[in-house]
C-alpha cells in the first residue's frame, strides 16, 4: 500500500512540472510567434505550440484522474522570461534572436523535466511517457530551429 502511495505522489508531482512546463512552453511562443519573419521558422513554432496544446489537454486528463489542478509557472520566473524577452527584441528584432531565446528556453525545459524524471522515479508509466514525449518536442524544435541561429 505505502508503495502505491509513493507511487501515486510522484506520478502527481511529475504531472505537475510537466503541466508547469508545457504552459511555459506555449506561453513563450505566443509571445515570439507574431515577431518571426521566416515563414517556415513560425510553422516550426506553431506545430511546437500544437503538440504542447495536445500534451496539455492529456495533462488536464490525467491530472483530473488524480483530483489535482495542476501547476502554472512560477510567475517570477515566467516574468523574468517575458523581461528578458522584450528587452532582447528590442535590441535585436530579428529571428535569430528569437531562435536564440526559444533554444534558451527549450534548454531550459528539457534540463528540468530530466531533474524531475530522475526525482520522481516512481512516478507511473503515463506520466513519464508525457515527460519524456514533452523533452523529444523541445530538443526536436531546438535541432529544427538551429538554422535561424
Amino acid at each position: 500500500m505505502s508503495e502505491n502511495i509513493g507511487r501515486d505522489g510522484d506520478t502527481v508531482k511529475l504531472l505537475r512540472e510537466c503541466d508547469s512546463g508545457v504552459k511555459m512552453g506555449i506561453s513563450s511562443i505566443n509571445e515570439v510567434v507574431d515577431e518571426v519573419r521566416d515563414e517556415r521558422f513560425k510553422s516550426l513554432l506553431q506545430r511546437c505550440r500544437q503538440e504542447h496544446e495536445k500534451l496539455s489537454t492529456e495533462l488536464s486528463e490525467l491530472l483530473d484522474v488524480h483530483n489535482d489542478e495542476g501547476k502554472n509557472p512560477n510567475p517570477v520566473v515566467k516574468g523574468m522570461g517575458w523581461i528578458k524577452t522584450e528587452a532582447m527584441l528590442m535590441a535585436d528584432p530579428s529571428d535569430s534572436t528569437i531562435a536564440d531565446l526559444m533554444t534558451d528556453g527549450c534548454n531550459m525545459g528539457v534540463k528540468s523535466l530530466s531533474r524531475y524524471l530522475n526525482q520522481y522515479k516512481s512516478a507511473d508509466e503515463k506520466s513519464k511517457d508525457i515527460a519524456e514525449r514533452l523533452v523529444k518536442i523541445e530538443l526536436d524544435l531546438t535541432n529544427d530551429i538551429r538554422q535561424y541561429l
